[in-house]
């Protein structure tokens, strides 16, 4: 039976749990006059969930309800940075919500528990808790997806999101019943990751069990967006709410890495001299479609979209190198690119307005001589996507690239550092168009007069150069989460 202090280790996830229900319940009793109030009240509830993660962390890292819920450093470190990107997804979607009639308890209520499924699936500690995490984050991020009824992309694009994630579901959930199986050929069945990490010294049916492997990598790499599993991003990302593609871009990458490091290390460490080279492919293929794919889009999601995959692909780098350098250096990657994905898309948010989607590379064509200061915001964006020193991004490539060279894979670092220089082009070519090109006669091009998005965007674009001058006490924070 749960006892009291397995429910104090989950208290933020309980927490949560009870928030959103709240939300929901208030949405349905407020009149349309007050529904604004659900904004800033779903805020603040992520802001205390920030404390309760912070506040409640142990001293080492503990279990709950058998073993099924883990709470260390790594999951203390990936919940705080999700719950305040998600914070930041509110305060940069309030306009546009406002300006399409989508302020409604069901986007905040989503959006909680698609944050939730992502608390549950850094903090698995059993298949089935890996499994439900997962399934949260993913049907909140299909009904979030078609949230906007009006518009024609959204309902296509929730569809091929939800059949191919499906798809992807159906195909880890394979994985791991395999798995299962193999280990109870020589031993007694499992789905606790814990007794998993050295079922291959033991199981009796090893083919059975890397089958069951490779399956899970297949689910990993969908939920990372890496190629060639990558057919869902493009469509999804710019047939999205904007809002919804901000969050699709941080918060589920965060979430990603900290289901592959539990899978694949904490489950699947004793079978990484194997998982190890099927990772190094993906990142390959991934750096490779990402970037090349990239230089021809006109759409501005669609390029953000295949520089996300390009993005899992270096994140790749540092998962293959299997050992705590390397996932340090992932961890701390999945970070930057959050922070960097928000600020870009809370850029086209700052733009967006009723009638007018800020989606095009051409909408940005002289917008620095109509808002310098959001120009520059982009700027540092795109340059720290693309490793440009000494922003943020650098290090974090410098860091992968480094894991990878220590791992002994120098092929890999090669590989990264070539697809570096060809991504350079896109990023480029966006600051070109907003500081060279001339704005479009009769240009509806006009900055947001929301001040909390402008503060809080401008405070996430110059924390991109900040941690790049300051980056070490990060780094060090991620390091002593793997024992560094």
């Amino acid at each position: 039976m749960p006892t009291l202090n397995d429910i104090l280790i989950l208290l933020p996830e309980f927490y949560l749990v009870g928030a959103a229900c709240v939300l929901l319940l208030a949405d349905a009793f407020m009149r349309p006059a007050q529904r604004p109030w659900l904004h800033w009240i779903s805020i603040a509830v992520l802001l205390v969930a920030i404390y309760l993660v912070i506040a409640g962390q142990p001293p080492q890292a503990v279990t709950a309800f058998g073993g099924m819920f883990v709470r260390d450093d790594v999951a203390e470190i990936l919940k705080v940075f999700a719950l305040g990107t998600t914070a930041m997804v509110f305060v940069y979607a309030r306009p546009y919500l406002i300006d399409r009639k989508l302020v409604s308890g069901e986007f905040y209520t989503l959006m909680i528990f698609a944050v939730l499924g992502i608390m549950l699936l850094v903090s698995a500690g059993n298949l089935v808790t890996v499994y439900l995490g997962l399934e949260l984050l993913s049907l909140s991020s299909y009904a979030l997806v078609a949230l906007n009824r009006d518009a024609k992309l959204p309902p296509e694009a929730a569809i091929k999101y939800f059949v191919l994630g499906a798809l992807a579901s159906g195909m880890l959930l394979y994985g791991m019943s395999m798995v299962y199986g193999a280990s109870g050929m020589g031993g007694t069945p499992t789905l606790d990751l814990a007794q998993l990490h050295n079922v291959m010294s033991y199981t009796t049916a090893p083919t059975l069990l890397l089958f069951g492997l490779v399956f899970m990598v297949v689910g990993v790499g969908f939920k990372l967006g890496a190629a060639p599993f990558h057919m869902w991003i493009p469509d999804v990302y710019q047939g999205a709410p904007t809002p919804v593609t901000t969050f699709i871009a941080s918060g589920s990458k965060l979430a990603a890495f900290g289901m592959a490091y539990r899978l694949l290390d904490a489950g699947m460490g004793d079978l990484s001299q194997h998982w190890q080279l099927m990772l190094a492919v993906l990142a390959v293929v991934s750096l490779a479609i990402g970037n090349l794919v990239a230089i021809v889009q006109t759409n501005l999601k669609r390029m953000l979209a295949y520089s996300t995959i390009s993005h899992m692909g270096y994140l790749l780098l540092g998962l293959s190198a299997a050992g705590p350098e390397g996932y340090a250096a992932a961890m701390f990657y999945a970070i930057c690119y959050a922070l960097m994905g928000v600020a870009a898309f809370g850029v086209m948010l700052a733009l967006t307005r009723a009638g007018f989607e800020c989606e095009e590379i051409a909408d940005l064509k002289g917008l620095n001589q109509k808002s310098p200061w959001m120009a520059f915001l982009m700027l540092l964006a795109m340059f720290s996507l693309a490793g440009v020193p000494p922003l943020f991004g650098f290090w974090a490539k410098v860091l992968v690239l480094e894991a990878a060279i220590h791992a002994n894979m120098l092929w890999l670092a090669i590989v990264g550092i070539v697809f570096a220089i060809i991504g350079l082009y896109y990023y480029l070519y966006v600051v070109k168009v907003m500081y060279f090109d001339e704005p479009v006669a009769g240009s509806e091009l006009r900055v947001q007069p929301d001040k909390p998005l402008r503060m809080v965007l401008s405070l996430n674009a110059l924390s991109l150069l900040v941690l790049g001058l300051y980056w070490g006490p990060l780094l060090g924070w991620c390091r002593r989460a793997f024992g560094l």
